[in-house]
């Protein structure tokens, strides 16, 4: 049988250790929600906010409409912490370039086509799992068919879309025009 003290420290211990792990999760969420309160997704290193992005640069959808996203863009805690560095787009057939570019790679990652367009100034898209006839090299212009998007990343039809920023991964929604430029209101009256 075991002692009443050691009763009691394993209890404490199993306790700390759920508030550590809650502390951690608030954490997490309280970090994401000011990174996309602050029109900022890029993973720690690295910030992009809404306003870098022009509506000059802002990117045609890679997927034609309706325009669903299955599974948004989440950060990680850390560089190699778990997260989705990307977005899942509900998907036809056809992929087509979101802006012009060069394809930097062309090939399997794993048991997945991939295909990486260089759009200029440390911008890089990436797609999977796709099928495509472009080697690294090749220029594509924004609307143009890159490949063709084919089925496993998701129950349903979709493509992986991940975009970098001199090498940091941030939101695509920022090049899709997706994310909203948050404004907090107050939650008392102003004397």
């Amino acid at each position: 049988m075991r002692s009443r003290v050691g009763w009691r420290r394993g209890a404490r211990v199993r306790r700390d250790a759920r508030v550590r792990r809650d502390a951690l999760a608030l954490l997490t969420l309280v970090a994401l929600g000011a990174a996309l309160s602050l029109g900022a997704t890029a993973s720690l290193g690295a910030t992009v906010a809404a306003d870098d992005v022009t509506a000059g640069e802002t990117w045609r959808w890679p997927v034609d409409g309706p325009h669903v996203v299955i599974r948004p863009y989440i950060a990680p805690a850390t560089r190699y912490g778990p997260g989705h560095r990307g977005v899942d787009l509900a998907a036809g057939d056809d992929l087509l370039a979101p802006a012009d570019g060069v394809v930097s790679f062309a090939g399997v990652v794993v048991d997945r086509g991939v295909l990486s367009i260089d759009h200029g100034g440390g911008v890089v898209s990436s797609y999977e799992p796709v099928t495509t006839d472009l080697v690294a090299g090749d220029s594509v212009r924004a609307g143009q068919v890159i490949a063709t998007i084919d089925g496993g990343h998701c129950a349903d039809p979709c493509v992986h879309l991940g975009v970098r920023v001199d090498g940091e991964y941030v939101s695509p929604m920022l090049y899709l025009g997706g994310v909203p430029r948050a404004v907090l209101l107050p939650t008392r009256p102003i004397d």
